[in-house]
């Protein structure tokens, strides 16, 4: 975990201060001459000073990323890639502009360079979800990974303490379900696990002092830790459950996981508890739902869907609709457990189990 350049499923990755300044040197081993570069419209800053650093070999910069990736955003930025005969994407930002460059990668075959600046992981996998009428669908196909992705702890450093909280507890929601996934392995579960304790023992530091760039550079290895293993081993329930909650009410994705994960993961302790005192060895404690409860509250992670905008009154309509096309989950789901599960999360209150 601390070499500064890592080459796995066909991914280079690198970590290391300053090192978005490095950008052309990936364009050149790419042979990209025209790059767009992605970004959200609250990044347009960020976006254009990398414009800058890549100089004549930008095509132009995109800056309508936008969470659970629309399908007609794709659609305009696939455009707009064309009529400026872009070569490569390349991607500064957190999941949505991630995941906007995996859409056009998917319909383009353009190669994408991938410069996070939170912890979601994205970066790290083939898994693309795209929303479209008010639906959110997931792929998985090796066209969207990204070729090469450059952690930067510079570029987390200005994270704002509450959104890299949510961000990292997004991360540890994929290595906690890949603890019991159906294909997990021993290389998995020893990812999941480096993933996990590389947050547990970077995110208070982090919290405490955002400028620690050694800190955050260990909370970046355990995005790209979290990130590979959802790249290799399928999710359940409390992905679902995110999927459902994004997609068809529009509810903000890191923060959806934060709330949800303590609930799904307890939901499930109940079936695979061997399979999850990894959670509880790292965090402390006996139950890892509750674990995982504690460790988000005393970060000031957000612990309540009503504080997200969801109302009472729709918590009937999540439960219908995350009970069709269900996951595989270790845990049988059934509707009156998923509609209890749901009511915790909404009230903000610890988990039932």
């Amino acid at each position: 975990m601390a070499l500064s350049t890592i080459s796995i499923n066909g991914q280079k990755v690198r970590f290391g201060v300053g090192l978005r300044d490095d950008i052309c040197t990936e364009l050149t081993a790419l042979r990209s001459n025209k790059a767009l570069i992605l970004s959200t419209p609250q990044q347009v800053d960020m976006a254009m000073e990398l414009a800058t650093t890549v100089g004549d070999r930008a095509a132009g910069v995109f800056t309508r990323a936008t969470m659970h990736t629309p399908v007609d955003v794709t659609e305009e930025a696939v455009e707009h890639a064309l009529s400026v005969n872009a070569d490569s994407i390349v991607s500064i930002g957190g999941g949505s502009t991630i995941g906007l460059g995996k859409a056009i990668a998917l319909r383009t075959d353009l190669p994408q360079v991938a410069i996070p600046t939170t912890y979601a992981g994205s970066e790290a996998t083939p898994i693309l979800g795209q929303t479209e009428d008010g639906i959110k669908t997931t792929l998985t196909d090796q066209k969207v990974l990204p070729r090469v992705i450059l952690y930067d702890p510079e570029l987390v450093a200005s994270l704002p303490p509450a959104m890299t909280v949510t961000s990292a507890l997004n991360a540890m929601a994929h290595a906690a379900e890949a603890l019991y996934a159906k294909d997990r392995t021993d290389e998995t579960t020893e990812l999941a696990i480096d993933g996990l304790k590389a947050f547990a023992e970077g995110l208070p530091t982090v919290v405490g002092n955002p400028n620690d760039l050694k800190a955050r550079e260990e909370t970046q290895r355990g995005a790209w830790a979290c990130g590979t293993v959802l790249g290799l081993v399928g999710m359940a329930l409390h992905h679902k459950l995110c999927h459902t909650l994004g997609g068809s009410f529009n509810l903000p994705h890191a923060e959806t996981h934060a709330i949800i994960l303590p609930h799904a993961i307890a939901y499930n302790a109940v079936g695979v508890p061997e399979l999850l005192e990894p959670v509880s060895n790292i965090l402390g404690g006996s139950k890892p739902g509750q674990a995982l409860w504690n460790f988000a509250k005393s970060m000031g992670a957000p612990m309540a869907l009503k504080d997200l905008g969801l109302s009472k009154a729709d918590l009937d309509r999540a439960t219908e609709i995350a009970l069709n096309n269900p996951y595989w989950n270790p845990q049988p789901v059934t509707a009156d457990g998923l509609r209890a599960l749901l009511q915790n999360a909404w009230a903000g209150t610890a988990p039932s189990v």
